[in-house]
């Protein structure tokens, strides 16, 4: 296409990505029976950072392990027929935090919360008071320095104190974002829980009015039944939903086609620059959506948003790795049963969190092997991505044997080791400033949009329910043309 062509080849929608936000963006605006649209992703196959892979009776993930089945994932799961390959693991499998040597269940419940071993009585109510309101506000010079934003340390250690932070809420970060608890920012990476604070001026309270307020919708009688607690993946690993996808969508999918270039037009269209495989292609757009990451947005908007592309820039993509690897399970302490263990700093562990696949998915590993995805690197170790792979699985494999394995255990089975130079984005303090900017530079770009995960949410459902929200204000803006 180029500055001539007729309006009636112009797309109603072009998305630059094929990740799971791009192709559910996608399958939502089809569904809405936008046909002029087409989906673009610079690499060989689709799904982004989904990557599931098999070999020698073993199947595992090297990106995303799993997900919470909302309702607009499993709806999403219904269109495309993929109901009979959902698995959802057992919600009543434990998880644990492995704290001075030893692996303590994470507390679900209030009454498990009275019983833990892993808080103090002490530890236990400072976060009992906290959590019922008795809660000093956000003051002093380390939050007057940071423009009254506090760290996800900050914000917690003032609602539950030292112990909670550092036992659970810390481990949590590092399993979620491979981040710092003392870079992220509170209202960023955990807004629905600081926002309780505003609603209701402590956790519970907040908890409470929110409930009153927003009552949970009817349950759809459509959607496969799910209980808390629950992970869901599928038969033949996550890769089946973006495929699922791709192959509904067909040939509106193009594979190796990177995106170099963006023009606006006088008709408030965008001519999109792309290199493909049969060479240079000009598409001319009346949306253009951007689910690329915040790094390559920046780059890509760099002439078109002076002040939303520095500070997309800004935002840090640490290192993280993906160690992939089997035991027999003669070689573990114990069997092993529930979703895994993760690791706060500071017990002398380099790695971040290990998920038992294999407990969490049966039929993932033969029968007499344990499988592990373990997950190392991120925010408080950026040293990782100058590891060899040898160094990192040896690493690995020394972390397992103080917590999982016996003394004699032999070296592993190594399935996989994939090194995310650029792995997950760090919502730190700053992060709705530099959103804010970005937004501002859109609105003067009529039918640009971003939909991707550095904005609201890192969790596959979070992708997809924001996808879900962008088809909607990309159709009234189409409408309304």
């Amino acid at each position: 296409m180029s500055d001539s062509t007729p309006s009636s080849n112009v797309l109603q929608a072009l998305i630059i990505g094929a990740g799971i936000s791009g192709l559910s963006l996608a399958h939502h605006l089809e569904k809405q029976q936008l046909s002029s649209l087409l989906v673009c992703e610079a690499q060989d196959r689709v799904g982004g950072n989904i990557t599931s892979r098999e070999s020698e009776g073993f199947s595992w993930e090297e990106g995303p392990n799993s997900f919470q089945p909302g309702p607009e994932l499993l709806r999403l799961t219904v269109d495309l027929g993929l109901q009979s390959d959902l698995l959802l693991a057992d919600p009543r499998l434990p998880r644990f935090v492995y704290w001075q040597n030893i692996l303590h269940p994470v507390p679900m419940s209030p009454p498990d919360a009275i019983k833990t071993q892993l808080l103090s009585d002490a530890g236990k109510l400072r976060a009992f008071l906290g959590a019922v309101g008795f809660v000093s506000p956000a003051l002093g010079q380390s939050i007057a320095e940071q423009g009254g934003e506090e760290t996800v340390r900050q914000f917690f250690q003032r609602h539950l104190g030292v112990e909670v932070t550092e036992r659970l809420v810390a481990p949590f970060v590092s399993g979620v974002y491979a981040g710092d608890v003392d870079a992220l920012s509170a209202s960023a990476a955990f807004g629905r829980v600081t926002n309780l604070e505003e609603v209701g001026g402590g956790l519970v309270a907040g908890a409470l009015l929110s409930r009153r307020k927003n009552p949970k919708p009817p349950v759809d009688p459509d959607l496969p039944k799910t209980r808390p607690g629950e992970l869901g993946s599928f038969k033949d690993g996550l890769k089946q939903l973006p495929e699922a996808i791709a192959n509904r969508l067909g040939d509106r999918v193009k594979l190796k086609w990177k995106l170099v270039a963006i023009r606006p037009t006088e008709r408030n269209t965008y001519l999109c620059e792309m290199e493909t495989p049969e060479g240079h292609q000009t598409i001319e757009t009346r949306s253009l959506v951007l689910t690329t990451p915040a790094y390559i947005t920046s780059e890509l908007l760099a002439e078109l948003a002076p002040v939303g592309s520095p500070a997309l820039a800004e935002i840090p993509y640490p290192p993280v790795a993906s160690v992939v690897i089997a035991y027999p399970k003669s070689a573990l302490k114990q069997p092993l049963i529930g979703f895994g263990n993760l690791i706060p700093r500071g017990q002398g562990i380099r790695t971040l969190g290990t998920i038992w696949t294999s407990s969490l998915f049966p039929g993932k590993a033969p029968e007499d092997w344990q499988l592990f995805n373990n997950f190392i690197g991120g925010a408080t170790y950026p040293e990782l991505g100058d590891l060899t792979e040898a160094e990192i699985v040896q690493q690995v494999h020394e972390d397992l044997g103080g917590i999982l394995l016996k003394p004699d255990a032999p070296q592993p089975k190594v399935l996989a080791v994939h090194l995310w130079k650029r792995a997950i984005p760090q919502y730190t303090l700053g992060h709705k400033q530099r959103l804010a900017s970005l937004d501002r530079d859109l609105s003067q770009l009529p039918g640009m949009f971003v939909c991707t995960n550095y904005t609201d949410g890192v969790a596959l459902g979070d992708c997809v329910k924001r996808s879900q929200q962008h088809a909607t204000d990309i159709l009234n803006y189409l409408q309304a043309l």
